[in-house]
């Protein structure tokens, strides 16, 4: 049998170069609306971010699909990204796990392990993780011992999930979006104290005048007025802003994706939200992908911080979304296959000096085509076999 021998050394040989092909991401550049499109050039000194969401990890209780399939690829992804794109930086928006809110301590350290194991060469790359609902729970379940616990496992994360830091001379922001939902829970009062910290330090920084403005619409789900300072720095003359949820929407002006289409807010958020049913399900129930943080709470955030760009995830699909300041938002996709079929995420590019930069989408390989070439030469050998 010869010719079977010859036949099985071919497949192989074919598995092993379509596993290197197809584990190359392949990246396209976003253009802003915001700004006239003018070709980017790469510098040196340039600031390159790999952007990551919803990996929806299992730790412990993953199945053999998940640890010797799914995990695999991930792992791979991470690697080929690593080798081709070459980041300086790696950050990780939320939702490490598929249902963390639910896990012992014990169990939590699993998908930790998952989690550092899929990263591959990125563990010895500066990188940045934040908290998402899926990983911390919802307000109802919060705990906040729990939620600092886990805080305080990942880098850069103060007791209540949030992180300022700065790299390559670009300033970062990480905000809990998750606990400004929470009525008065005291994690929701140590994030706005993080975001009157950073607002403060942002006016010290432009020495612009502030006054008060009083809110009274309801901020996270409480019932009470409070008060918010106004800064004078110019929109964008901030840190870049990290979330899992994102900001309220509802009053943009365009929605801008990767083929730079325009739609209602609402017809494009419900686009954001279709997915097979075998998806919907992950963990704890429904994953409501419409979530955002209120608008008065948005608004806070966005006079409060003046955010340079905003990165949020959750939804599970890509977006490029410009709020009425002129604030950009980029909504990161899932890079999951418990998520969907055709994963992804961003690379971003700052420049130490200007807003100039850019923004590229990045997708990976669908499950469903690399599962349609396995079970092809599945079916070849089997019919190989009966004719031989």
């Amino acid at each position: 049998m010869v010719w079977l021998r010859t036949v099985s050394a071919i497949a192989i040989a074919f598995l092993l170069a379509f596993e290197e092909w197809v584990s190359v991401p392949v990246c396209k550049v976003v253009p802003s609306t915001t700004t006239n499109h003018v070709p980017f050039r790469d510098n040196p000194d340039d600031l390159k971010v790999m952007i990551v969401a919803d990996l929806l990890l299992l730790g412990s209780e993953a199945g053999y699909v998940n640890h010797f399939f799914r995990d695999y690829y991930m792992s791979k992804f991470f690697q080929k990204s690593f080798e081709t794109l070459k980041p300086d930086l790696l950050l990780v928006l939320g939702d490490v796990s598929a249902k963390g809110s639910e896990l012992t301590k014990s169990k939590w350290v699993s998908v930790l392990h998952q989690f550092y194991k899929i990263l591959g060469p990125f563990v010895d790359l500066p990188y940045h993780v934040i908290l998402g609902d899926r990983d911390i729970g919802k307000c109802g379940d919060l705990d906040v011992n729990k939620v600092n616990w886990i805080a305080h496992k990942l880098p850069g994360l103060d007791s209540s999930g949030c992180g300022a830091f700065e790299i390559g001379n670009i300033s970062f922001v990480t905000l809990n979006a998750v606990a400004l939902l929470c009525g008065n829970s005291s994690l929701r009062f140590d994030v706005e104290k993080a975001i009157e910290r950073e607002s403060l330090e942002l006016r010290g920084e432009t020495e612009g005048a502030t006054k008060t403005i009083n809110d009274y619409t309801n901020f996270g789900g409480a019932n009470n007025n409070f008060l918010w300072r106004e800064s004078n720095a110019l929109s964008g003359s901030g840190s870049v802003l990290l979330l899992h949820l994102p900001l309220d929407q509802t009053r943009n002006e365009h929605y801008g994706g990767i083929d730079a289409f325009k739609r209602s807010s609402s017809s494009f958020i419900e686009g954001l939200n279709v997915m097979p049913k075998s998806r919907e399900l992950i963990g704890a129930g429904l994953y409501n992908l419409l979530h955002t943080l209120p608008l008065n709470a948005s608004e806070y955030i966005l006079q409060a911080l003046k955010p340079r760009i905003i990165f949020s995830a959750h939804r599970h699909t890509f977006s490029d979304h410009v709020h009425a300041d002129t604030t950009r938002e980029i909504t990161v996709p899932a890079m999951s296959w418990n998520a969907r079929d055709d994963p992804g995420f961003v690379i971003a590019t700052f420049q130490k000096t200007g807003r100039a930069g850019s923004i590229s989408y990045c997708s990976v390989a669908r499950e469903s085509h690399i599962l349609i070439v396995y079970l092809s030469i599945i079916v070849f050998f089997c019919l190989l076999c009966l004719k031989g």
